[in-house]
């Protein structure tokens, strides 16, 4: 782990996800990315490429885990068997720190492969930070909560989602994953004011941030990571790190996935950004 902190928050630099198609260029090719952001659940296998790369990536430079599948807003039990394989996980790749999302993913015992939205109930608050506490004392040591990117919203909410996101960190002592990409197509699709939602986050609990792709249909944004960085969302990128100062950030890409030299040469894009910024 490098050095530089801000408010004890560890500085990692300028890192990329890690995915299979770039496996060899990583570890053949001299590049300036600083870090990876592993799939969890790519690697939740007993053996084989998968792990065979992540052993020597992770060796090489420092690595973060990131899953989907915790589902912390549900109301179903906790999986303690996945858990327990991620932190078998966190241990082998010495991973920096695990996030997930703030969301739900199934309910009695079905899962529907994706990031689900909560509503913003005191209640609900309640519960996700009972459960957040519950997976940070078993793993021993706090996770990051992604802020999710949604697409309805609840008649019922009695919070903003910042709100909610803020009062989580604070109720159950987690970490804030970012992501900027998620902002604006919230801020879009449910007409709010992006920079409100960046002044009520806790400063000093926003520990990564993700840089990603989206789909315009016109009257609404799809946060679908095949596309490079908008324009708009690196400006409020830029305002990111005026109010929040140097933090961990890396890019998302799904699908259409350009060349590892193309994404060093959106990563540099984005340490230019970052400069300007500070």
């Amino acid at each position: 782990m490098t050095s530089a902190k801000t408010n004890d928050r560890p500085w990692l630099g300028y890192g990329l996800g890690l995915r299979k198609t770039h496996y060899a260029s990583i570890l053949a090719e001299e590049h300036t990315v600083d870090w990876f952001e592993l799939l969890t659940e790519n690697y939740l296998v007993p053996g084989g490429k998968p792990l065979y790369y992540l052993d020597q990536i992770s060796e090489r430079y420092p690595t973060v885990m990131h899953g989907v599948s915790l589902s912390i807003g549900s109301v179903d039990p906790l999986d303690w068997d996945y858990l327990a394989q991620v932190k078998t996980l966190a241990e082998r790749t010495d991973a920096q720190w695990i996030s997930d999302h703030l969301c739900w993913t199934g309910v009695g015992g079905i899962n529907a492969h994706d990031l689900l939205p909560l509503p913003y109930t005191e209640e609900a608050l309640e519960h996700v930070a009972q459960r957040v506490r519950q997976v940070q004392d078993f793993l021993g040591q706090r996770i990051l909560l992604e802020n999710p990117s949604t697409y309805i919203e609840f008649n019922h909410s009695a919070l903003c989602e910042w709100e909610f996101l803020a009062a989580l960190s604070e109720l159950s002592d987690c970490l804030l994953l970012f992501d900027v990409n998620n902002l604006y197509v919230n801020a879009f699709n449910h007409g709010f004011n992006p920079i409100d939602y960046l002044d009520a986050l806790p400063k000093d609990r926003v520990w990564q941030i993700h840089l990603a792709g989206h789909s315009d249909y016109g009257h609404y944004l799809i946060d679908t990571h095949d596309h490079a960085i908008a324009d708009p969302v690196f400006a409020l990128y830029q305002e990111t790190v005026k109010r929040f100062g140097p933090v961990s950030v890396m890019i998302e890409r799904d699908d259409n996935i350009p060349s590892f030299e193309q994404m060093c040469q959106e990563l540099d894009h984005v340490r230019e950004l970052t400069r300007e910024a500070a």
